[in-house]
């Protein structure tokens, strides 16, 4: 079995992604082939579940489109995905975030999640700042 997972990724060759989560705000920019025509599609929103293990790992992201809600389920190594940003880290205790589908306004907004320093580091950097200054 490990053969096989090894020979299919190195015939299709994995993309690095950045690590994301259900919360985290994300933008998916997708291939689009229409005719003989290829474009990049970019749809973001928050991820709203993860699930599946290794090459049939999927992700769905949900976003507010004129005030009608539209989800759409992306396959994590599709050739098709040219890229994932990753915009804010949110906060949330759950995996599946569901529960956004039936809320609107301001109560269907997730925390962003703070980045918090190390103790030694802001010292540091405002004794450079100064010094610089």
């Amino acid at each position: 079995m490990e053969a096989l997972a090894f020979v299919h990724e190195q015939l299709t060759g994995k993309k690095e992604f950045p690590k994301f989560k259900a919360g985290d705000n994300i933008t998916v920019n997708y291939k689009i082939i229409e005719g003989n025509k290829e474009r990049i599609q970019s749809f973001k929103g928050d991820c709203i579940k993860r699930q599946g293990r290794g090459f049939t790992q999927t992700f769905t992201v949900r976003k507010v489109s004129d005030g009608v809600g539209v989800e759409r389920l992306f396959p994590l190594f599709s050739p098709n995905i040219e890229s994932i940003v990753l915009n804010k880290v949110g906060r949330v205790r759950r995996a599946k975030l569901f529960y956004l589908r039936e809320r609107s306004g301001k109560s269907a907004r997730i925390k962003e999640k703070k980045q918090i320093q190390a103790q030694g580091e802001g010292k540091k950097a405002k004794a450079a700042a100064k010094t610089t200054a």
